[in-house]
C-alpha cells in the first residue's frame, strides 16, 4: 500500500448489513440519484416557458451554468466532510438543501431569484452526486459492489433520457413550478429511507474535528472563477476580452493560494495523497478526459441529428438514448472482465474501443441514416461502461474508509470540470469551423448566413427564410462542425488512454475485507 500519511484517527469500516437491510438503503440512493440526473436535464424543454413567464432571455443559461458550478466546487468539500462526520449527516443535509432549493426555486418570481436558486439546488446536488457513490460502496463489498452501481448508473440514465420529456410535459399541461415541486416528495421520501434505515458506527476521535474552511473556500474561489470564464468565455465576452483575462487570472492565483493552504492545512479538503498515490491521480486524470470527451454526443448529437438529419427533438434524443441504454448494461457486466483482467486492462479496453467508435464518426455518409450515429452511440455507451466503473470500484476499493469520501469527490470533481473545459474547447472548435466554412460559402448564397452553431440551429429549423442550396450548404457545415467535434473527443479518449498505460499502476493495490476488519 501506499505510503502516505493518513487522516488521524480513522475510523471503522461499517459492518455490512444484510441484503434484507441494505434494500431500503438502496431505494433512497436510488432515489436520491433520480433527484440529481432528473434535475440536470428536466429544465431544458421547459426554458420558452420560464422565460415567457420570469423573462430573462440573456441570462436563462445560468439556469443550468449556475447548478453546474454549485454541484462542481461543492463535491471535494463533501467529500472530506463525510469522511470527518460520516455519510449519513452529509447526504441527509444534501437531500434537505436540494429540496429547499426545489421550493424556492418554484416560488422564484423573477430570472435572478431563480438562478440563485438554482445554485442553491445545486448545493444540495454536490452532496447527493458525490455521498450516494460512497454510501454504495460501504454498504456493498467488492464482489457486490458492481450491482448497486450498475443499478445507479441505469437510474441516471433514465433520469437524464426521460428528464427532458417529463419537463415538457409538466410545462406544457401543468406549469413549469411542478418541474421542481415533484422533487419535493421524492426527496421527503429518499430523506425518510435514509434517516430510518442507514446505520453507521459509533464514531470515537481522539480530538475534535478540524475543517479545513480556508481550504474550502479557496476551492469554491478558484473553482467558481475557473468555471464561469469557461462558461462564460466566448458567449457573454470574447476569450481575450478584459473579463476573461481577469477571471481566468484569477482563478490561476487562487489556485496558488489555495495549494498554499492546503500543504499547511491540519486535514485539507483535497489532501496530497490525492495527487501523490498513482492509482487516484491517473484515475483523476483518466476522468478529466471523460468528462471532456462525453461533450460531443450529449451536447452536439442532438444538433446533429435535428440540423443535419432532420429528425425532430423526440427522436434526436432517442439517437442519444441508445448509449445510455448500452452504458449501465456494460456497466453491469464489466465485473466479468475486471475480475479476470484486472481494473486497469478492463477499463484501458473499455477506452481504447471508446477511441475507435468516436473516431469512426466522421467516416458516416451525409446525410446519412438515423440508425447510423445511433449504432456509434450504442457502441460508445458499452465501451464507456466498461471503463468508467472498474475504474470508480477500483479507486474506493484501494483506500481506507475513512478517505473513500475523499478519494470519490476527487474524481467526479475532475470529471465536472473536464465537462466545463469540453464545452468551452469543443464550443470553440465548432464556431471556428462554421465560420470557416461561412466565409467559403458561394457568393450567391453567402448575405444573410447566420455566423454560430446556434443561429445555424435555428435557421435550419425554420428554413423558409433559405433557398435549397443555402439550405443544403449549412447542413454540410454542421456535419462537417460535429465531425471535428467528434474527433477532438477522440482525442480526449486517446489521453484518458495514455493515462491508464503510463499513469496508473499494472494493478490497484486493493484493500481485502479482512484488512478492513482489521482496522475496526
Amino acid at each position: 500500500m501506499d505510503a502516505d500519511p493518513r487522516p488521524p484517527a480513522p475510523q471503522p469500516p461499517p459492518a455490512t448489513p444484510t441484503p434484507r437491510g441494505r434494500r431500503p438503503v438502496a431505494a433512497a440512493l436510488m432515489l436520491g440519484m433520480a433527484l440529481a440526473a432528473l434535475d440536470s436535464t428536466i429544465i431544458s424543454t421547459a426554458v420558452p416557458q420560464i422565460v415567457g413567464d420570469l423573462g430573462g432571455f440573456s441570462v436563462f443559461s445560468w439556469l443550468f451554468s449556475g447548478y453546474l458550478l454549485a454541484v462542481t466546487v461543492s463535491l471535494p468539500l463533501y467529500g472530506k466532510l463525510s469522511d470527518t462526520f460520516g455519510r449519513k449527516p452529509i447526504l441527509l443535509a444534501g437531500i434537505v438543501v436540494f429540496v429547499i432549493g426545489s421550493l424556492l426555486c418554484a416560488g422564484a418570481w423573477n430570472m435572478a431569484s431563480l438562478i440563485a436558486f438554482r445554485v442553491v439546488q445545486g448545493l444540495g446536488g454536490g452532496a447527493l452526486q458525490g455521498t450516494i457513490q460512497v454510501v454504495a460502496a460501504d454498504l456493498y463489498p467488492l464482489k457486490e459492489r458492481p450491482k448497486i452501481q450498475a443499478r445507479l448508473s441505469s437510474v441516471w440514465a433514465l433520469s437524464s433520457v426521460a428528464g427532458p420529456a417529463i419537463g415538457g410535459l409538466l410545462a406544457g399541461y401543468a406549469d413549469w413550478r411542478w418541474i421542481f415541486l415533484i422533487n419535493l416528495p421524492v426527496g421527503a421520501l429518499a430523506l425518510t429511507l435514509i434517516a430510518r434505515h442507514l446505520h453507521e458506527p459509533v464514531r470515537h476521535r481522539e480530538s475534535r474535528p478540524k475543517v479545513d474552511w480556508a481550504g474550502a473556500l479557496g476551492v469554491f474561489l478558484t473553482g467558481g472563477l475557473l468555471l464561469t470564464a469557461l462558461v462564460q468565455g466566448g458567449v457573454a465576452w470574447n476569450w481575450l476580452s478584459a473579463p476573461s483575462l481577469t477571471m481566468l487570472g484569477g482563478a490561476a492565483v487562487c489556485v496558488a493560494a489555495t495549494v498554499w493552504i492546503e500543504r499547511r492545512a491540519a486535514e485539507p479538503i483535497i489532501p496530497g495523497w490525492v495527487w501523490r498515490r498513482r492509482t487516484i491521480s491517473a484515475v483523476n486524470v483518466a476522468f478529466a478526459a471523460l468528462g471532456l470527451l462525453m461533450i460531443a454526443p450529449t451536447v452536439f448529437l442532438p444538433t446533429y441529428a435535428q440540423s443535419v438529419l432532420g429528425l425532430g427533438p423526440i427522436p434526436a434524443g432517442f439517437v442519444l438514448s441508445t448509449m445510455t441504454l448500452s452504458w449501465p448494461i456494460a456497466a453491469a457486466l464489466s465485473s466479468r472482465v475486471y475480475n479476470r483482467v484486472g481494473f486497469r486492462r478492463c477499463a484501458i479496453t473499455g477506452m481504447t474501443a471508446a477511441t475507435l467508435v468516436l473516431a469512426a464518426f466522421p467516416f458516416l455518409p451525409y446525410p446519412g441514416a438515423p440508425w447510423q450515429p445511433a449504432l456509434i452511440m450504442l457502441l460508445l455507451g458499452g465501451a464507456l461502461g466498461l471503463f468508467q466503473l472498474p475504474l470508480i470500484i477500483g479507486v474506493q476499493s484501494s483506500v481506507e474508509w475513512a478517505e473513500r469520501g475523499t478519494a470519490t469527490a476527487s474524481i467526479l470533481f475532475c470529471r465536472q470540470v473536464g465537462q466545463s473545459v469540453g464545452a468551452a474547447l469543443f464550443g470553440a472548435v465548432a464556431n471556428a469551423t462554421l465560420a470557416s466554412r461561412l466565409t467559403e460559402a458561394p457568393a450567391a448564397i453567402r448575405p444573410g448566413l447566420p455566423d454560430d452553431l446556434d443561429s445555424v440551429s435555428r435557421a435550419l429549423e425554420h428554413p423558409g427564410a433559405l433557398t435549397d442550396q443555402a439550405a443544403d450548404y449549412l447542413r454540410r457545415a454542421v456535419d462537417t462542425a460535429v465531425d471535428h467535434v467528434y474527433l477532438g473527443s477522440a482525442t480526449a479518449a486517446l489521453l484518458a488512454l495514455l493515462a491508464l498505460v503510463f499513469l496508473a499502476p499494472r494493478r490497484f493495490p486493493i484493500r481485502t475485507e479482512a484488512e478492513a476488519d482489521a482496522e475496526a
